[in-house]
């Protein structure tokens, strides 16, 4: 019987379009941690579909972005409004490397109400990562932000 979905994949997953699929893919191996997965050129040479996976179970799927969807004009940069939440072994470890490796840093590692410890970058084309160590269980009635 066929699984669904396939092993090693969840049931949601982030789905990310770049104009250069193919330079986002270094950038988030080589800032972020991720390894390549998956690589399938379209036609005209462009990444029509691409994976990179973290952790082993982590899969980030992404693509160059279409000029046009049904004939119409695809406005550039419309798919940028993204938040991709990744769970790292070492969040502290992770922003060094990003920073490194020249990420915009939004926010540095600090302590959250909610029992994890959180960085946020934004990539060279716009999308905003989040990314977290569980460090603390908190109980839900217990969890409130600071005032």
């Amino acid at each position: 019987m066929v699984q669904n979905p396939p092993e090693g994949y969840a049931r949601v997953i982030p789905y990310l379009l770049y104009e250069d699929a193919g330079a986002a893919i270094d950038f988030l191996c080589k800032a972020f941690g991720f390894e390549e997965k998956l690589r399938m050129d379209g036609p005209d040479g462009s990444i029509m579909h691409a994976e990179v996976a973290i952790g082993g179970d982590g899969v980030v799927m992404l693509a160059t972005a279409p000029t046009e969807i049904h004939g119409r004009p695809v406005p550039p940069g419309l798919a940028r409004e993204t938040l991709t939440a990744v769970y790292v072994d070492d969040v502290d470890a992770t922003f060094a490397r990003a920073a490194e490796a020249g990420a915009e840093v939004l926010e540095e590692p600090a302590d959250q109400f909610y029992g994890d410890r959180t960085c946020r970058f934004r990539d060279p084309e716009g999308h905003e990562w989040n990314f977290m160590t569980h460090v603390k269980d908190v109980d839900p009635e217990d969890m409130q932000p600071p005032s």
